[in-house]
């Protein structure tokens, strides 16, 4: 699509500027000059992510000329940054140091080099989080040497100083821990949506994910009630599943799973939907 193309379905679907940054995950100063005709040239990677927030799918044609056509669920766009990650880039990334150096009131990620700032989760977040752990732990505690942890819990994903994630829930059989955090990539790994947090948790923790060896990774979307599950160790494509549904582990061949009609009701108990 062309810029002005882009503004025009932008117009059909009364879209704003931080909606597309929400969708996109471009940052919001980014999007507005574009639109604004600030920015006369955007990056090719910056106009195919604003592409798929605008269209909900995202075009490309291969060198034999074919066009294939991906989904949110099958596209993931690269890390929106500004530089590359060579070595001058990396000198100035943020480490582990840093990160623990932040003050105890200020929670963020850190994800290669970069400070990413946590909203505060809110009451239907909470309740779902604690629903979900309540029905997994018991199948989980079952086998010996796994152990469930829910956030905020440290995770150094990559077992280097650049990254620390804290997923909303997470499940590990991992002997490489210590009282602090994880080192390495948990077993399983679930994501709980918020509006600030829907293109981080569905792009770019979806990337570090896979790329640093999670098995099994749920992204709970509480506002269309649908639970997106991807099987990492195997690449296949998504499943969806929805609020009425119970949910298998994938990483325990079914034998623990999560039935969130259970969890829809509690929703419905204390107002949440």
């Amino acid at each position: 699509m062309t810029i002005e193309e882009m503004r025009q379905k932008k117009r059909e679907l009364g879209y704003s500027n931080e909606t597309i940054a929400e969708k996109s995950g471009v940052p919001l100063s980014t999007v507005q000059k574009i639109f604004a005709g600030e920015t006369q040239a955007p990056r090719q990677r910056t106009v195919e992510a604003l592409e798929m927030a605008l269209t909900g799918k995202y075009e490309i044609e291969t060198e034999r000329g074919k066009t294939v056509v991906y989904s949110p669920e099958t596209f993931r766009p690269p890390v929106l940054r500004d530089d590359p990650a060579t070595p001058a880039r990396m000198e100035s990334w943020k480490t582990l140091d840093d990160y623990y150096a932040l003050p105890d009131d200020r929670r963020v990620e850190l994800i290669d080099g970069e400070f990413y700032d946590m909203a505060a989760p809110s009451g239907l977040h909470q309740t779902i989080l604690i629903k979900m752990a309540l029905q997994l732990d018991p199948c989980v505690e079952a086998h010996p040497g796994c152990r469930l942890f829910i956030a905020p819990f440290d995770v150094r994903l990559d077992n280097d100083n650049f990254t620390v994630v804290q997923p909303d829930l997470l499940i590990t059989c991992h002997k490489d821990r210590d009282p602090r955090r994880l080192n390495g990539a948990p077993d399983f790994v679930t994501e709980i949506l918020s509006p600030s947090s829907r293109a981080h948790d569905m792009f770019l923790k979806l990337g570090k994910y896979k790329d640093a060896g999670v098995r099994e990774y749920w992204i709970v979307d509480p506002k269309k009630e649908r639970i997106t599950v991807y099987d990492l160790e195997h690449e296949e494509l998504p499943e969806s599943y929805t609020f009425s549904d119970t949910v298998p582990l994938g990483i325990s061949d079914g034998a623990c799973s999560v039935d969130f009609a259970r969890i829809r009701e509690a929703l419905e108990r204390y107002g949440e939907i």
